[in-house]
């Protein structure tokens, strides 16, 4: 699949997903846990950020501190990405959160914007794309084109589940992006949803189901 795609693998991440696929976890809970497993996704994705050193003053000494050099960016896709946003805070709180909203059509499979806003200095700051779903890839390659076009440069892409399609889609229209998931599941099926996935991600957060 590419140099770009990591899959991180952790025990407490494989423990966490089993919660997330299973039809009968309840919204409040799936929320919880999915801040739990995104934050255990963001220590690999952070774990490259450069520092710039800064003097501290301890109650008994001056010392060598670190601060981190880049600005970052945070764009979750509406609406599952807000599920993710608040673990990578709860770790950046000095990140700066952008807004795509996008949404698949049913018929078609392809992506259709509604809404953006983002941050100034997009062209100095590391993007870390937030869609817990990477199934048809449309919307992210969307998103990240919206982004590039903008002026961005380093961009990193953090999903729970990724289907092969998807992540070949990425891979092939912007081979320069790090692609962070949980794990590859096995295929899409007719409707654009990844088998075996764990249903619509944006519906199982917010409660939503039918």
């Amino acid at each position: 699949m590419g140099n770009n795609l990591l899959i991180i693998d952790h025990p407490l991440i494989k423990r966490d997903l089993t919660y997330l696929r299973d039809k009968n976890t309840p919204s409040s809970t799936f929320r919880n846990i999915l801040r739990r497993l995104t934050s255990l996704m963001a220590f690999e994705v952070t774990k490259d950020l450069e520092l710039l050193s800064r003097e501290v003053e301890t109650p008994l000494e001056v010392t060598q501190g670190h601060v981190l050099r880049d600005e970052i960016v945070l764009v979750p896709i509406l609406r599952a990405g807000l599920g993710m946003v608040d673990a990578f805070l709860d770790l950046i709180p000095e990140a700066r959160v952008g807004h795509i909203g996008l949404y698949r059509d049913e018929e078609t499979l392809k992506p259709v914007d509604y809404y953006f806003k983002f941050p100034k200095n997009l062209d100095k700051s590391i993007i870390i794309i937030l869609d817990p779903m990477l199934a048809t890839g449309g919307s992210i390659c969307a998103a990240v084109s919206y982004l590039k076009e903008r002026g961005a440069s380093r961009i990193k892409v953090v999903s729970l589940i990724a289907a092969p399609e998807g992540i070949t889609k990425l891979t092939t229209e912007h081979p320069d992006v790090q692609i962070y998931v949980a794990v590859l599941d096995r295929q899409l099926n007719h409707k654009g949803f990844i088998l075996p996935g764990l249903g619509d991600a944006g519906d199982r957060i917010f409660g939503t189901e039918n």
